[in-house]
């Protein structure tokens, strides 16, 4: 082959590429509840360094939705400080952490607001709101008036398209840690990379039925001792699988995350959601989307 012919080769070949990595699913990742307690042996200094070691390996932003009880304090101040200087987007995820529907409308939206003093002045603060419970009202008066609340105030839904029960795993993980300082945690690992693994490729399905399109996906963890142990093993796998690893800014950046969904109850997954509004997919939709009761007889058979 002469060099005009290997140059026509890789001119065609190009494109080809293009194409398949432009096929690849695309995932964020994103952290609920940041907190300041030692859990299972982990001061929560070391929970907060091991997570951010991990998305700085991979060179990935994050977006870490703050929750103001849990962090109302100068060690809180410092953990979500360190998010910020490592240039991780920072979103508002109330002040008390209630369920929508267990308060009235007025008492919640003042909730929210009352949680933006201790997030606003950090540089990377984004006027982005993550409903509690993932949870956005069972009545349209409650979904759309808390819309109409977040539109007026400059807000836009945090949402997530692939929703899990990685809490549920950890909550085990600490409870077995306690019990046993030096219990072997590979089950644990084991069972969170198989769950999200899962999770994701129901919600990647499940887009592909709704829109038919691709999707910039985005993954609702948190900010515990698992992913402290974990996250780099979740990352790792994702991309060996084929997932590519993107910002949180750039996947936020879809204009899937305008949408709307029109259905009740209102929340879950994006995905869920406009999946739910459709009528065509009821025989795949449980509600709640992810629980630990789904998860939970699945870890007392492994005696996790």
């Amino acid at each position: 082959m002469n060099r005009r012919e290997l140059l026509g080769l890789l001119s065609a070949l190009t494109p080809l590429a293009a194409m398949a990595s432009e096929a690849r699913p695309e995932i964020a990742v994103t952290f609920d509840d940041p907190k300041t307690a030692q859990l299972a042996g982990l001061p929560w200094q070391q929970i907060n360094e091991r997570i951010l070691a991990t998305l700085a390996r991979h060179r990935l932003q994050a977006m870490l939705f703050v929750c103001g009880m849990r962090v109302d304090s100068e060690a809180g101040r410092a953990l979500v400080a360190a998010w910020d200087q490592a240039g991780h987007l920072i979103g508002n995820h109330s002040y008390s952490h209630w369920n929508i529907d267990d308060h009235p409308l007025e008492a919640f939206e003042a909730d929210l607001i009352r949680n933006e003093p201790l997030i606003r002045s950090y540089r990377h603060f984004t006027r982005s709101f993550r409903f509690p419970f993932f949870k956005e009202g069972q009545t349209v008066q409650k979904r759309d008036g808390m819309r109409a609340f977040l539109a007026a105030h400059g807000y836009r839904i945090g949402r997530a398209t692939v929703d899990a029960s990685d809490w549920a795993i950890s909550a085990r993980l600490e409870k077995r840690v306690q019990a046993d300082p030096g219990a072997d945690l590979a089950g644990y690992r084991d069972f969170f990379l198989e769950h999200i693994w899962q999770r994701a490729q129901f919600y990647q399905g499940l887009a592909q039925q709704v829109l038919g399109k691709p999707v910039r996906h985005t993954v609702l963890l948190h900010h515990s001792p698992l992913n402290a142990l974990f996250l780099d093993d979740l990352l790792a796998m994702l991309a060996a699988r084929g997932w590519r690893l993107v910002d949180a800014s750039h996947a936020y950046r879809d204009p899937l995350y305008e949408r709307q969904p029109q259905c009740l109850p209102a929340g879950e997954s994006l995905i869920w959601a406009l999946a739910k509004q459709t009528g065509r997919f009821e025989g795949q939709l449980r509600y709640p989307g992810e629980d630990d009761v789904y998860e939970n007889p699945r870890m007392d058979a492994l005696k996790l």
